[in-house]
């Protein structure tokens, strides 16, 4: 446990209401500096960060913290009027400043004011690197705005720890050198949950969650996996050494039970020609000395299996995420859509990839919606822009939602879009997608969102008729490395058209664009 810890986690267990246990006698600290909190998809993450800021509370075993505890959540919520100062969380202090300025003493205004009679210059002064009003409305903003004004929305508020959830997602790079900064800058304590390695390089120690326990390394994410590389090189070496044995061990008991054979047939061949009182007594012996030659060969091959076991339980094996896209049968020559940015159009044709490129706050998103036909995206479609889909099946994976229904189950919110495919074999493909058991019951909206992300995924790949078109908005965003790599490889093999909006530049490489179309 490091000194002075600023978090500690006693005995901690966590099981949903439907019976499905995320965190299971989980103990363990998070220091006074910078942590960064990874695992794979799935891994109880984003259930351990609502633990640790009181959003959830556990089933059993506590959370201690040495002060109040502040959220940058995956996916922000923010009502439909609110302005930059409400996703600062200064909106209601700002307004009854106004107010009393204005010229109305009301007593409640005094009450929201408190000591925040500069609460206008500060929030200008964390606004100012980033550009923004605070009276701007935040449903103009970008995510990766949004994401960036939140985050100093914490830094205002000055709570002594800080959880942030995947805060590089939607993030441009002078947005993400903006974040880097204030980072390396951060006071007091600070938990990045994420899976970008860049990030995870600004850190002064790593957090593992897998398989219900937490280990806690010292250094950056580069050298806990140099770290991990190592000890998997000798575990792998005490695997084989391992299996070696318990082949010499398996062989010998059979050589053994050979020999004892043997000797049986030799026994009774001799014995019978001598006195029979010879014979039996013979025949005991032998039958002893087999039976403690059996039982020495067995206790060997059993121990040397156990050994092997032990070895291999420390062998980190995880399961992937296995991603089949179907064959929508598009042609090469089939128009799939048209998009005209100031004059330059873009024809989107056969099973093309074509990504929309831009810094944040131009207009990507909005020009996505407008590709799939969103209504508010066809009453203020982005100035200067016409675009036009000729398919009738485009399936779509948004950056802010991703289309569930949190109040409905996963397994109702995936059947929307295969109404005529039985339960039976929608569990049975959603399993492909890591998703079973208890959790294809559990409300969307318990998900974490590498679970969002892989349901939302599943009912496109599932949909009945199949998407000619994928329009995909920040795909990466709260996948771990491995699930990026399995969708690289789905989306190589997918034989219909790809629209994609992504910062990850790797991404983008590997994804083999045939267009990269640039926003100004």
């Amino acid at each position: 446990m490091p000194a002075n810890p600023s978090v500690v986690l006693h005995d901690l267990t966590f099981t949903w209401p439907d019976g499905g246990t995320v965190v299971d006698h989980l103990s363990g600290a998070f220091g006074p500096g910078r942590t960064g909190l990874v695992g794979r998809n799935g891994a109880g993450k984003s259930t351990l960060v609502r633990l640790v800021t009181g959003r959830l509370q556990p089933t059993s075993g506590t959370v201690t913290t040495s002060g109040p505890v502040d959220l940058l959540p995956q996916r922000l919520q923010t009502g439909r009027d609110d302005t930059v100062a409400d996703l600062l969380g200064v909106g209601d202090q700002l307004r009854a400043l106004r107010a009393v300025l204005g010229g109305d003493a009301a007593p409640e205004h005094f009450d929201v004011i408190g000591d925040g009679w500069d609460v206008e210059e500060r929030a200008a002064a964390v606004l100012d690197p980033i550009g923004i009003d605070v009276d701007r409305p935040v449903a103009t903003l970008s995510g990766g705005q949004a994401v960036l004004t939140a985050v100093a929305g914490i830094r205002l508020r000055r709570s002594p720890i800080a959880v942030l959830d995947e805060p590089t997602n939607n993030l441009d790079r002078r947005a993400r050198t903006m974040l880097l900064d204030m980072v390396d800058a951060w006071h007091g304590t600070l938990v990045v949950v994420s899976h970008d390695r860049e990030l995870l390089e600004h850190v002064d120690e790593v957090a593992e969650l897998r398989a219900g326990s937490m280990t806690v390394f010292g250094g950056t994410f580069s050298a806990f996996e140099e770290h991990l590389a190592v000890q998997q090189a000798a575990v792998e070496r005490e695997v084989r050494v391992a299996e070696q044995r318990h082949r010499t061990e398996k062989r010998q008991r059979i050589e053994a039970e050979t020999t004892i054979a043997r000797r049986a047939k030799a026994g009774a061949q001799a014995g019978r020609s001598m006195p029979k009182m010879f014979a039996n007594e013979m025949r005991k012996r032998a039958e002893a000395t087999a039976g403690r030659m059996r039982v020495g060969v067995a206790d060997d091959e059993a121990a040397a299996l156990a050994a092997k076991r032990e070895a291999q339980s420390r062998l980190r094996v995880d399961e992937s995420l296995h991603v089949e896209l179907p064959d929508p049968g598009v042609p090469a020559s089939r128009r799939i859509a048209t998009i005209t940015v100031h004059g330059r159009k873009t024809v989107v044709q056969g099973p093309e990839r074509v990504a929309v490129a831009g810094d944040n706050g131009v207009g990507k998103t909005t020009l996505l919606d407008q590709l799939v036909g969103l209504p508010t995206a066809r009453e203020h479609p982005l100035p200067g822009t016409r675009v036009e889909a000729h398919v009738e099946h485009i399936g779509y994976l948004p950056q802010r939602k991703d289309g569930l229904d949190d109040g409905a189950s996963v397994i109702e919110n995936v059947r929307r879009g295969a109404p005529h495919v039985a339960d039976a074999v929608l569990r049975n493909r959603l399993a492909r997608f890591l998703v079973r058991g208890d959790t294809v019951d559990r409300a969307a909206g318990t998900l974490s969102g590498g679970e969002r992300f892989r349901v939302a995924l599943a009912g496109l790949v599932l949909a009945d008729p199949p998407p000619q078109l994928l329009v995909l908005d920040e795909p990466t965003n709260d996948l771990d490395m491995t699930s990026v790599d399995q969708l690289v490889d789905a989306l190589g093999a997918y034989r219909g058209a790809v629209v994609v909006v992504s910062h990850d530049e790797t991404f983008l490489d590997r994804l083999g664009l045939d267009e990269r179309l640039q926003l100004p």
